[in-house]
């Protein structure tokens, strides 16, 4: 490795850490399906999170996103300051086993930034029992960061649902807003 290829990787696990900490959220994309926005903490130099194997948990879903234990996924991170896309990097996945020391110190750290939880005094042990630790390690060079950001838009179309769905405007609507500025 050149000494310009060790500075910049330096750099980029810099932007990583210093993006992660400061941001609640990041995009997760596994290997098939959109990006999740999913809370996490930065913690011993991952980002850890938590979250319910299947739609309907505790805690946000994990499902769908390729999060098994051994994968790498990407990981994007936002600007505090600006809102979008500082850097994107991959991320090794590792489920943490439930009671472990590392676990503990992982559940200790999000329990923290858990916010409006409704068992805040047993939390950790539902987590136990119900749901997923994961570690987000960094596993190379940072795939976007500034001066190395894609032309493209990314603009992703929205996931179905029927709250997007179009209905005709009532026929009485017109005549109701116009009586509202009357009065």
């Amino acid at each position: 490795m050149t000494e310009e290829t060790v500075s910049q990787a330096l750099l980029d696990q810099a932007l990583i850490e210093e993006a992660a900490k400061k941001s609640g959220l990041i995009w997760v994309r596994g290997a098939a399906g959109p990006a999740r926005a999913l809370w996490h903490v930065w913690h011993d130099g991952a980002a850890c999170l938590v979250g319910s194997p299947g739609p309907g948990g505790g805690e946000q879903p994990l499902d769908g996103l390729g999060l098994t234990d051994g994968a790498t996924v990407t990981v994007t991170v936002r600007s505090k300051d600006k809102g979008g896309r500082l850097v994107a990097w991959p991320a090794a996945v590792r489920e943490l086993a439930p009671g472990g020391e590392e676990w503990q110190a992982a559940v200790e750290e999000l329990k923290g930034k858990r916010l409006n939880a409704p068992d805040a005094d047993t939390i950790g042990e539902r987590w136990a029992r119900e749901c997923r630790v994961l570690r987000l390690t960094p596993a190379g060079a940072a795939a976007q960061r500034p001066g190395l950001m894609p032309d493209g838009s990314h603009a992703a179309p929205p996931v179905g649902s029927p709250a997007t769905t179009r209905r005709p405007v009532p026929a009485a609507l017109p005549k109701l807003l116009r009586r509202g500025r009357k009065g």
